[in-house]
């Protein structure tokens, strides 16, 4: 298993049985505060950016993640040494074929087991320890002293990562409007987002990285949200304070909103009072799998600016409910 300087685990500062909320939560809180735009002079920084990134990539993809815990990759992803402790100086095979330190494995070790060395091929052992194909076919010839605990040199690395971050506005991300990012070689792609897209969101370009031995890294574009001066975001709903005239309150009618995908009408009851919230069905942000939040509509009874008609209208009339009788004061 990978030393806790690559342990994404450790890396993350979870712990190994973390939920997937907390390794997410983790990972959004490490990314604000590493993100090279941060950084710009702290080059270290940029490089703990790319380690938290590797991390999350890994511990974020359910199958990565529990071929990392039983041991069958690294924290690279690599496929780990599938022969890691099963010889070398050992005393062979698991320390069995005779219990010979440093002997490696040798043909007199099959005496008494069911049968001597002689007339023993040696290949076909192999073949049935280790499957079809033959012990020369993957890497030890038993014929040059080949020990068990050798392994293949790794593969040539891919080039590093490049790592960008898109200001999204809010009308463009809960509507899903792709949008337009320039690349490092200065190249332009349309950017379609996600469902469920929000601030801390990444997403992964192939191929769109530094070149490297083993080919091209990729792109790790960071979503961050923009504010908006009438909606708020809440989950995958929107609220919005509508303003209304006493009249419409009182006599109700149809009144225009503005909405994310652009203004509707909405009717208001008659008698409605200030702070009531209406909904309208599908004008919020999309959610993974599809299903889109609502606009959330809180209304506010605004007074004329001149209060001189209206206070002629009320003269000698009072309101005698108690609409803080609940309040217990």
């Amino acid at each position: 298993m990978a030393n806790n300087s690559s342990d994404p685990y450790s890396i993350l500062g979870v712990a190994r049985g973390a939920s997937e909320k907390d390794i997410k939560s983790a990972y959004r809180k490490l990314a604000k505060e590493l993100h090279p735009d941060r950084n710009k002079d702290n080059p270290k920084a940029a490089e703990r950016f790319s380690q938290v990134t590797q991390a999350y990539d890994l511990l974020s993809d359910k199958d990565k993640r529990a071929r990392f815990d039983r041991g069958e990759i690294d924290a690279e992803g690599n496929p780990a040494n599938p022969f890691a402790g099963m010889g070398g100086g050992g005393g062979g095979y698991g320390g069995g074929f005779g219990q010979r330190g440093g002997a490696g494995f040798r043909p007199e070790d099959l005496r008494g087991m069911g049968g001597g060395a002689e007339g023993v091929d040696l290949g076909d052992l192999f073949e049935g320890l280790f499957g079809g194909g033959g012990a020369r076919s993957r890497g030890f010839d038993p014929g040059q002293g080949g020990g068990f605990g050798q392994r293949r040199p790794p593969p040539p690395q891919k080039g590093p990562d490049i790592a960008y971050k898109l200001r999204v506005p809010f009308v463009d991300a809960a509507t899903l409007k792709p949008q337009r990012i320039t690349l490092s070689d200065g190249k332009t792609i349309d950017l379609k987002l996600p469902e469920g897209v929000e601030t801390g969101t990444q997403m992964r370009l192939k191929g769109k990285g530094q070149a490297g031995p083993g080919g091209t890294g990729d792109g790790l574009v960071t979503i961050e949200v923009e504010s908006h001066k009438l909606y708020r975001r809440d989950g995958n709903d929107v609220r919005f304070d509508l303003p209304i005239t006493l009249d419409e309150a009182v006599n109700g009618g149809k009144v225009r909103v503005p909405t994310v995908d652009g203004p509707v009408m909405m009717t208001i009851k008659p008698g409605t009072s200030g702070g009531s919230v209406l909904r309208l069905k599908g004008k919020g942000f999309s959610a993974k799998g599809g299903r889109r939040g609502d606009q959330l509509v809180t209304l506010e009874i605004q007074l004329p600016g001149d209060l001189g008609e209206l206070s002629k209208r009320l003269d000698g009339w009072k309101d005698m409910s108690d609409p803080r009788s609940k309040l217990g004061v």
